[in-house]
This record gives structure tokens, sequence and C-alpha cells, in this order.
């Protein structure tokens, strides 16, 4: 398994923008899909998007596509998620996680690895 740290949260108006990184130890990091999930008070955590192993494919869910953008620096052992026009539903609890596997998993419990997670807030 892998270790990860999420940062890069806070604080933003609406439409404002923020950038997640997932920072990973461990050398075998380039085998592992890793994914962005969220989790808002009162609700189940859910999945937002999700990279390959190499980068090659991505996932996103419905109500962030065309506004978050994964993507992974292998060589950093990181993985950025670039979100840009925020919303106030946007707020959440955001965590990444990892797994072994060279396919786009979009389920909580295809993850075996997780971070603390850090807070998105964004205000209206």
């Amino acid at each position: 398994q892998v270790q990860l740290v999420e940062s890069g949260g806070g604080l933003v108006q609406a439409g404002g923008s923020l950038r997640l990184s997932c920072a990973a130890s461990g050398r075998t990091f380039t085998s592992y899909t890793v994914g962005w999930f969220r989790q808002a008070p009162g609700k189940e955590r859910e999945f937002v998007a999700a990279v390959t192993s190499n980068g090659g494919s991505t996932a996103y869910a419905d109500p962030v596509k065309g506004r978050f953008t994964i993507s992974r620096d292998n060589a950093q052992n990181t993985v950025l998620l670039q979100m840009n026009s925020l919303k106030p539903e946007d707020t959440a609890v955001y965590y990444c996680g990892a797994r072994l596997g060279r396919y786009v998993f979009r389920e909580t419990a295809n993850y075996n690895s997780w971070g603390q997670g850090t807070q998105v807030t964004v205000s209206s």
C-alpha cells in the first residue's frame, strides 16, 4: 500500500478555483490508480475523478465534468485535482484514494489506501 497526503484545500468564493494535491509515498506509485472523492456533512463519500496508473485514462463524475481536471506526475508521486468554476455544492472534505490496477474505479470500496482529507469550502 501507499501512504497518501492531501493538501490545497481552503475557502474560496463561488466561481473561484483551487488545486488539490495528493502526495504519495512508495516506490510502486506508478502501479496505482488514484481517485478523488468528497464527503459533505451528512452525506456518503462520493466519486469525483480518477486517473489510471499511467495517466492514460481519466473519469469524472457528472457534476464536475468540464470544471475539474485530474492529472498525475509519476516522477513526483503526485496527483492533482484542478477545480475551476467552483460552486457552493462543491463544499466537502476531499480525499484521495489509491489501489493497484490499470483501470478507472468509481466505487470507494475499490480503494484500499486513503489520505486524511482536505477541506474545501465554497461561499456563495
